[in-house]
């Protein structure tokens, strides 16, 4: 099983930028489908970016156009860049990993880091 480690969470206002990153460990994930999901308080956690093999991405409607999912060359770290910041974007954002094609289903992932939190302000 891989594990992961995320960071780069933290407070930003409304309109700015972060990036979180998703380091991982134990196996190569270059086969994976490598995602990132979020949960607000009170809230179901939610899909909101995915790439499987650096062939596709896949996001929400809710971030398109705003986040980035990427992944450096040596597979080791997937990266989320958020813009554009907004308050409902709040939340403590996970990465997961499947060994298998892509799904936005968070039942399906095997593997999860601890989450980092994001918050935004206005």
């Amino acid at each position: 099983q891989v594990q992961l480690v995320e960071s780069g969470g933290g407070l930003v206002q409304a309109g700015g930028s972060l990036r979180l990153s998703c380091t991982a460990s134990g196996r190569t994930i270059s086969s994976y489908t490598m995602a990132w999901f979020r949960q607000a308080p009170g809230k179901e956690r939610e899909f909101v970016a995915a790439t499987w093999r650096g062939l596709s991405t896949y996001y929400a409607d809710s971030v398109k156009g705003r986040f980035t999912i990427s992944r450096d060359i040596a597979w080791k770290t997937v990266y989320l860049q958020m813009n554009s910041l907004k308050p409902e974007d709040t939340a403590v954002y996970y990465c997961a990993a499947r060994q298998d094609v892509y799904t936005n289903n968070p039942s399906d992932f095997e593997s999860w880091g601890q989450g980092t939190q994001v918050t935004v302000s206005s």
